[in-house]
């Protein structure tokens, strides 16, 4: 589960993270107001006025409707409401949210951390995530913060640096100071780092996190360490030992049919095709948008109604695809293990019949135990349901229907 920036800046500040300071506010009004506050509390005079959507690159992405930044600098506090003014309600299209953007609901107004002093403020980059190859924690490192870490990792892989935690005795102090000693730092300002890991990988641990992102991590000019931006993304599995950090979801930054489809205990993604599919089990969900490929067509989704399907699942998958304006045709494949094939399919034709006008044609193949008699059932409904027992015989049914 992804959260915003303000959101992860405060759990990390709970852990002894230092981060930039800064106020979320919903309209141009709350966003002066914050800034008030904010130089009250800091002393800033200068203002960072920050889209908070669920993407990257927000500094260099647009706002369709006004052509601002995602993220900009107010140097004088009557131009913070403006500024917002700019960014909220507007669609801001980064690198990552694709060519259909994201609404931007709230900005985050923060301090002035790039002040003048004794030396030149430095940005790195920093990041805790599982290497699954290796089967551990590993930490990221690079002098070159601010920066995409894909476009480092291509151009100068050698300025990377990787310390893999072994979780039999979990993280050490010599890798700590490590870490920080192969980023150039020297004296309060590592020891400032040293304390700055420590502290985010307490709180990647105690939180049950899957990818912490600290983009840029910033050296003050006066040797401070602190986080400007924090990408914290939440293991879901988790979420039941953290009812506070389940509370961060913001639906709004997600897909609607995904979040109607969790409702209903479905497993669903949404894709960009034209058959949508309904399995039971990601394996064989992801075999079936391989068949449908081959087929001529292109999978509408990835659904997973799990082991367990009934015709209410059933009903609340057909629901859900139905409200995809590109889905031509419906390929339900399911293999009955758990399940029975004929209770499936008594399923389907009770989900048809309840949700009526149905104006894609449907495929169902079944097999595992009584296939036959589930087939039988799809055949007699008398409804724009075709059935099928092999995976050729499948694809072949959904490449006619396609083709009228």
């Amino acid at each position: 589960m992804n959260i915003h920036e303000y959101q992860a800046k405060e759990v990390l500040k709970g852990y002894g993270v230092r981060v930039q300071q800064g106020i979320v506010a919903d309209t141009p009004e709350a966003a002066h107001e914050a800034a008030i506050k904010l130089n009250a509390e800091t002393g800033t005079s200068w203002y960072v006025v920050k889209a908070q959507i669920h993407a990257g690159g927000r500094g260099k992405g647009k706002i369709q409707e006004t052509g601002s930044n995602g993220v900009v600098l107010a140097k004088k506090l009557e131009e913070v409401s403006e500024k917002a003014r700019n960014i909220l309600g507007g669609t801001l299209v980064t690198h990552q949210t694709g060519p259909e953007g994201k609404k931007v609901n709230k900005v985050l107004i923060a301090e002035d951390v790039y002040y003048p002093g004794d030396s030149e403020p430095k940005e790195y980059y920093l990041s805790i995530l599982l290497d699954r190859a290796k089967g551990c924690n590993v930490i990221m490192a690079s002098t070159e913060g601010g920066m995409d870490i894909e476009e480092v990792a291509e151009k100068s892989p050698e300025k990377i640096i990787k310390e893999w935690i072994d979780p039999k005795v979990g993280l050490q102090a010599f890798q700590v100071r490590k870490v920080a000693f192969k980023l150039g730092l020297s004296g309060n300002a590592f020891k400032e780092m040293v304390k700055f890991i420590a502290a985010l990988y307490k709180a990647y641990e105690a939180t049950d996190s899957s990818q912490f992102e600290i983009n840029p991590v910033l050296k003050t000019s006066d040797d401070k360490i602190l986080a400007v931006d924090a990408k914290v993304n939440l293991d879901d599995n988790a979420l039941y030992r953290h009812k506070d950090l389940a509370e961060l979801r913001d639906i709004t930054e997600e897909d609607p049919l995904e979040v109607e489809a969790g409702k209903s205990g479905l497993n669903y993604v949404k894709l960009d095709g034209n058959v949508g599919c309904m399995v039971n089990g990601a394996g064989l969900a992801m075999a079936t948008m391989d068949m449908i490929k081959l087929s001529g067509g292109e999978p509408a989704n990835f659904l997973d109604v799990g082991g367990g399907a009934n015709a209410t699942t059933v009903e609340a998958g057909f629901r859900i695809i139905l409200q995809d304006p590109n889905v031509k045709a419906i390929l339900i494949n399911v293999f009955g293990g758990i399940v029975r094939c004929d209770r499936i399919a008594s399923g389907v034709v009770e989900a048809y019949k309840s949700i009526g006008d149905i104006r894609v044609p449907i495929i169902v193949r079944l097999q595992g135990t009584n296939a036959e008699e589930g087939a039988k059932i799809i055949d007699e409904s008398g409804l724009k349901v075709f059935s099928a027992i092999t995976l050729k015989e499948a694809a072949e049914k959904v490449q006619a229907v396609l083709k009228g």
